[in-house]
């Protein structure tokens, strides 16, 4: 396949500045910062105290802090949160206007591997020339397997439920951050007990929260999809058997990251 180029509109940038930017967002995010080189780029979060996703993020070092690319329509709130967080802390918070773009399924010049998985691609932010739409982008995603936080979670979704420590999106040897304890406790005494996975079936993805049934009882619930495929919240000690959304059978597959 040849390498293609989106721009991600579904995206926007908050640049984080000053002499305690990387102490300032190391304390409150999932992902190490303070070992951020510029250049580097990596994938976290801001979680609630009760350990809840709040914010997706990637992490893209600069000489002079940190930006953080998140979903556009959570740009200002993300501000919001992290200037409720600022107190005393020597740090300047604002909207970044630059643009976030992807290439797939290689990483081509001028693009950093995706640290998710090395299968996405790769991300930019700047001036880059798209020949995709982010819809074609979207499909090789759901492809990979990986969901998309921004719209595959709720207020009331663990970071783990969304693969985020199978995805690079959690440093646990960093020590605190914003909802830690919660996170920590769940990945140390193995309480998982739903992953976000995808399906494959047959027709349009069914509406976002029809049912996932294994035989007469409820294995979970469907996220964002598109016609074949789509990705749900499952219980992982209900997928052996004969799963159905809306009278249909549908398939769960295990991505690459999760063997």
């Amino acid at each position: 396949m040849t390498d293609r180029i989106a721009r991600l509109d579904s995206r926007a940038l908050v640049k984080v500045s000053g002499p305690d930017a990387r102490d300032f967002l190391h304390n409150l995010l999932t992902q190490d910062v303070e070992t951020l080189a510029p250049g580097a780029l990596r994938f976290g979060a801001l979680l609630s105290p009760p350990g809840r996703l709040l914010f997706d993020l990637f992490l893209w070092g600069e000489d002079e802090g940190v930006v953080l690319d998140v979903a556009a329509e959570k740009r200002d709130p993300l501000i919001q949160r992290l200037s409720m967080y600022r107190l005393r802390a020597k740090v300047d918070v604002a909207a970044d206007d630059r643009s976030v773009f992807v290439c797939w399924p290689g990483v081509m010049k001028g693009f950093i591997a995706d640290p998710r998985t090395a299968t996405l691609g790769g991300r930019s932010i700047g001036e880059q020339t798209a020949d995709a739409s982010e819809d074609e982008w979207d499909a090789h995603r759901l492809a990979i397997g990986v969901p998309d936080p921004a719209r595959d979670v709720d207020d009331g979704t663990y970071p783990i439920e969304a693969n985020f420590d199978l995805l690079n999106g959690i440093d646990f040897a960093k020590g605190c951050f914003v909802g830690q304890e919660t996170t920590s406790r769940m990945k140390r005494r193995g309480e998982i007990k739903k992953r976000m996975l995808p399906l494959t079936f047959d027709g349009p993805a069914p509406a976002v929260g029809t049912e996932v049934l294994n035989g007469d009882l409820r294995a979970g619930e469907v996220l964002t999809g598109r016609d074949g495929a789509a990705m749900a919240l499952v219980r992982l000690d209900r997928l052996d058997g004969n799963l159905s959304v809306d009278g249909r059978t549908v398939e769960v597959r295990r991505p690459a990251f999760l063997t």
